[in-house]
This record gives structure tokens, sequence and C-alpha cells, in this order.
């Protein structure tokens, strides 16, 4: 089980480094496991090269019937171990960083100290992965990344706004947009996605839609957004990105707010989750999140 648990990683990761990251292993260790397990088999199930990893077609295979036994498995023995009143096991969370600021950490929190025996794991990732191959009970997204298929139950507000902002030194030497087009002639502050896309500028106001793409004079990854917020209050430019994120720096008037007419409403973030098998530690999480919404 640790061998094809290992294996797994590997698949998911395409790299020995980062599966022993995500299993506290040393690469060595992995390899010496996949190595292992190729020779009980007799057939390789993965190609390594510098630079890359790729399964055979033994190893694809291999990963298709196995990943959800494993789950299964993982699952029946959590199940056993919370059989008594209390609640134990691991709850493994994939999500995306946007939630880790201030919407998943106080639930946690709370939900922790209704279950003392019970450990949650967080792995923080902004592409929508399958979490069974990952490894992971369930994870958090926004609604449009969502397959169709999957169990969705929500978490946190049930919705947001995208916001604009921008430090009252900047304003004062640039003026205050009126229109969103204005912003094609400032300073911008872009956020990007993992996947390489950025945070699109969309607005919305009294029926009309208007979408830009300003060139930017500085663009971050989301993973560095406190660092993006705390580069507009230096007055770098405008910034788009979680009105709740900004509420604080336009409440301290350390930022101001930019067209607030014209901000756009999406929908809260999701847990979801695919396999028909539902942990002990998932289903006391999602019992729980459904008494928070109550």
């Amino acid at each position: 089980m640790q061998d094809l648990t290992v294996f797994l990683a590997v698949f998911e990761q395409k790299s020995f480094r980062a599966a022993a990251r995500q299993l506290n292993l040393s690469p060595s260790t992995v390899s010496e496991r996949i190595t292992a397990l190729e020779k009980s088999l007799g057939v390789p199930l993965l190609i390594r090269t510098t630079r890359s990893v790729m399964p055979t077609d033994a190893g694809r295979a291999l990963a298709d019937r196995v990943s959800p036994l494993l789950s299964e498995m993982r699952v029946a023995l959590q199940d056993v171990a919370s059989s008594q009143q209390s609640v134990r096991g691991v709850l493994k969370l994939n999500v995306t960083g946007a939630v880790m600021v201030d919407i998943l950490p106080p639930l946690l929190e709370r939900f922790l100290a209704r279950h003392p025996q019970l450990q949650v794991e967080i792995m923080v990732d902004d592409r929508l992965v399958d979490v069974t191959s990952a490894g992971c009970d369930a994870g958090i997204r926004y609604g449009e990344h969502l397959a169709k298929d999957t169990i969705a139950v929500p978490v946190g507000p049930r919705t947001q706004r995208l916001a604009l902002a921008a430090s009252p030194a900047y304003l004062t030497v640039r003026g205050l947009p009126l229109h969103p087009t204005d912003l094609l002639e400032h300073d911008c502050i872009r956020l990007r996605f993992s996947s390489g896309a950025l945070v699109a500028w969309d607005f919305k106001r009294n029926g009309e839609t208007v979408s830009i793409n300003p060139s930017a004079r500085l663009t971050i990854g989301v993973n560095g957004a406190a660092a993006a917020i705390d580069l507009a209050r230096s007055g770098n430019g405008v910034i788009a990105t979680f009105e709740n994120w900004l509420q604080p720096h336009l409440q301290s008037g350390d930022l101001i707010a930019v067209l607030p007419e014209w901000w756009t409403e999406f929908e809260g973030p999701w847990l979801y989750f695919s396999s028909r098998f539902m942990s002990a530690p998932l289903r006391a999480f999602v019992d729980f999140l459904a008494e928070t919404r109550r």
C-alpha cells in the first residue's frame, strides 16, 4: 500500500521531487519505492527523463484502477477509527489560496475545537485537481471551476465581489477613474493564476457590461495577493481583487474605493468531492458546514 501511495503521488505530480514534498519523504526514498514496485510487478510504470516523468500504458492503467480502491480503503480505516462517539483520523483538503485569507481559517478553528481528536491537512493549489488522485478527501474551489458531476457544498459567504482600489496618494496625482475604460490610462496591478491566466477585469452596472484588459505595471501571482495589496497601498497603482481582502484597508483609509458602482458580484466558494465514499472526517466537516449555514 505504501508503494502504491508513492506511485500515485508521482503519477499525479509528474515529478519525484514534488511527490516527495507531498509525502514528506526524501526523493531518493520515493525513487527506491517506485523501483521496488516496478520490480515486483515486472513492468515499467514510469518513463523518467531529466526534465519530466510520464506514465507508461501499464502505469496509467494501474493508477486508474488503484486510485479509487486506495481511497475507499482509507475511508474504511478512518470510519473504524471514528466508530466511537469522537471523530478521529485525518481530513485532507485541496483548496485554492483565495479561501485561506479570511474564509477557511475561522471555520477550521471552530471545527477543530469541536473534534479535538481530528487532524486536518491543507494542500493549497490554484489548479483544479482530481482530489481523489491527489490523496485528498475534498477540495474547495469557486463554482465556475467545478466539474458538473461533482457533489458541492457551500463554504463561507454565498456571494463575493471583485473590488478596485488605489491609495489616496496615487489618486491625488492620477485622478479618480469615472468609467472602467478610464483604467486603460492608469497604472494597474494585475493578479495571475498559476495556470497563467490573468484575473479578469469584468464590470457591470445597470445592465451594461464592460470587460477590459489593461496593461499591467505590476503582475503578481495570486499567491502573492497580500504583497500586491501592500504595493497598491504604497501608491503603485489600481488593484482589482476580493472586496473582503480590501475592506480592512478601505476602512483604515490606506486605500480608496475605485468605481464601486461597477463592482461585480460572483458566487462564493464550494467544498467539492466526487467519490461516493465519504470518510467520517469529511462527513463531520460537511455536517459542520450545514450547521454553520443554518
